[in-house]
């Protein structure tokens, strides 16, 4: 497992860039990551594959943990943390059977999400890189 990629930046490593290198901001804020996961979601909700992991009466609550949690690792209000504690992805996502089938579909909607954004190329590749990673991180089983 790449641990490094899994590492929730501190804040005070956030607060030690520029304004101009927080992807937060160069990208619009929050209102961007809101649009990115509810565009996310709209997908996932339709793949049969997918959707199961995702109770349906909890669709807020996943939109706002991903959003804020994302808001954050880019550089934005410690929100997540503040209200959630460390995002310990692989355990709060142990319950999950997720297979590299599993990621490849997490990773369509994902990358279908980030073009709605129409981001600048570098701003796109900087959270690309950043998602296939994370959801490389998230496979634990190869069964199918």
């Amino acid at each position: 497992m790449p641990a490094l990629l899994l590492r929730f930046p501190p804040q005070a490593m956030s607060d030690n860039l520029s304004e101009a290198s927080r992807l937060f901001h160069r990208v619009g804020g929050a209102a961007t990551f809101d649009a990115l996961v509810r565009a996310f979601y709209d997908g996932v909700m339709d793949d049969p594959d997918l959707a199961p992991m995702y109770p349906s009466e909890d669709i807020e609550g996943a939109i706002w943990r991903l959003s804020h949690f994302l808001q954050q690792y880019f550089g934005g209000p410690t929100t997540y943390s503040e209200q959630r504690g460390h995002p310990r992805l692989r355990m709060r996502h142990a319950a999950f059977a997720i297979n590299p089938h599993a990621k490849e579909r997490w990773l369509v909607h994902m990358r279908a999400a980030v073009t709605t954004l129409n981001l600048a190329p570098m701003d796109e590749s900087e959270l690309s890189n950043y998602l296939e990673s994370a959801a490389l991180s998230m496979v634990n089983t190869f069964e199918a």
